[in-house]
């Protein structure tokens, strides 16, 4: 069960609040409904009650002597006069009656010295000249929110304590590590969690900045088209019972059978090497492929030698169905779902033109070779091998859609070992995972 006393009163606790002040309630009725203790019930309007002045009134009505005070009489002197007699006093007598009467006492209302410490309830609430304190839910509520606020500012950490969080997180947020990685490894070791790391890193306390995340930037917002896409409609034997549809029915009818996502990333608009990716749907394992250039024959080139890396059968296993885009370069289906005997290895289909969400995870781990890679940047002086080195830190980033796991742990349950191996890809410690250009470009080529 759980126990209400231990959360904050919201904005309809404080509504009820009001409303049975109204009805001149007790603060023992008003906590046994809402489940709290009549003291925090009692802080709550002590703490959040404002004074409310009245408009129309005089200072000098709030005098103790105000009803029997004769100061205003023809017969008694001014008591800032000795010289002359006045029949009503003067505006600066009226507003700062304490500057100029000697006999002024404050009169203060006995009824705000016990509960409900409040004059909502009293009967002469807009007659009296005093100033009240009434309980306002809507201000208790500003109120409590500013409070809130402000007690979560600055930083809630020794010098020491931050600087070693500082020792630990800067690095490796300047090595291009998101902080999904991080936490999922270092958990035990940071003492906040991820939101306040945030707040640490927009204050500026770490050598790290928001520049050196990966992913925090701002997107700009889509345009929407108001009008329909004009598409030609042209005879695309490829995709004949290729769609998205039959895609969808023959994973229904053999739901064991896994999913490759396949694509190609470029570099420059100029023609030259581009990457051939595949991703295991099971695990998110990512296996990337120097072409020479984005062709069909370099394609269909690349998935033979995979082929003949991994053997037949173990191909038909882990690959039996693949999902790619209609770039040209993957407009030979049958030449990729057959060997150069005519031995049938893996089944092509294709996604729905200009719906790229349909092989999503292949999409949005794209991200992390650009953050090697980035867009525009020419591929002419990378080696296989310096993609092999780029594929194995990103296979080795932890992932929150795997439960803090990286895909190369879960490729080790799921899939052939063999697979990492003969792609030429190893288990990169976690802190030692980079994914910044400095990667590949420091090496010798």
């Amino acid at each position: 069960m759980k126990n209400h006393n231990q959360k904050h009163l919201t904005l309809s606790n404080r509504i009820y609040i009001e409303q049975e002040l109204l009805q001149k309630s007790s603060f023992s009725s008003i906590a046994i409904t809402l489940h709290k203790d009549p003291t925090t019930i009692a802080k709550e309007v002590k703490r959040y009650s404002k004074e409310v002045v009245p408009k129309l009134s005089k200072d000098c009505m709030r005098c103790k002597h105000f009803d029997d005070c004769d100061l205003t009489s023809k017969e008694q002197h001014c008591s800032r006069y000795d010289s002359r007699r006045c029949t009503f006093f003067c505006k600066k007598c009226w507003k700062h009656p304490t500057y100029h009467c000697i006999y002024f006492l404050p009169f203060k209302c006995d009824k705000l010295n016990k509960p409900p410490y409040v004059c909502n309830y009293c009967d002469n609430q807009k007659k009296c000249p005093l100033v009240k304190r009434i309980y306002d839910a809507a201000y208790a509520q500003r109120q409590y929110e500013k409070t809130l606020s402000k007690s979560r500012e600055g930083i809630n950490m020794t010098p020491e304590e931050l600087q070693e969080l500082n020792v630990l997180i800067s690095p490796l947020i300047l090595k291009g590590q998101p902080l999904s990685h991080i936490f999922a490894v270092h958990a035990d070791e940071i003492p906040v969690c991820r939101r306040t790391l945030y707040n640490y890193l927009d204050q500026r306390v770490f050598q790290a900045r928001n520049i050196d995340l990966p992913r925090r930037v701002r997107y700009k917002k889509r345009k929407k088209r108001t009008e329909p896409r004009k598409t030609k409609q042209l005879i695309q034997t490829y995709r004949n019972k290729r769609t998205y549809v039959d895609f969808e029915r023959f994973m229904a009818a053999h739901p064991d059978l896994d999913v490759v996502e396949m694509d190609t990333v470029k570099g420059s608009r100029a023609a030259g090497k581009c990457l051939l990716t595949f991703l295991f749907r099971s695990c998110s394992f990512m296996l990337i492929i120097l072409l020479p250039n984005c062709t069909q024959k370099s394609v269909i080139d690349a998935v033979n030698n995979l082929t003949e890396t991994l053997g037949i059968r173990t191909f038909k296993k882990y690959f039996p169905v693949l999902l790619t885009d209609n770039g040209s370069e993957f407009k030979n289906p049958w030449d990729i779902e057959k060997t150069q005997t005519g031995t049938h290895r893996t089944y092509v289909f294709y996604c729905d033109p200009y719906v790229s969400n349909q092989k999503a995870r292949l999409e949005k781990n794209h991200e992390y070779i650009r953050y090697v890679i980035p867009k525009g940047r020419s591929m002419h002086r990378y080696t296989q091998d310096d993609i092999n080195l780029m594929t194995s830190h990103i296979n080795s980033t932890a992932r929150d859609s795997l439960n803090g796991a990286t895909p190369y742990d879960l490729a080790m349950l799921l899939l052939d070992k063999k697979i990492p191996a003969l792609a030429g890809q190893f288990k990169v410690s976690p802190d030692e995972v980079m994914l910044k250009p400095e990667l590949i470009e420091h090496r010798d080529h």
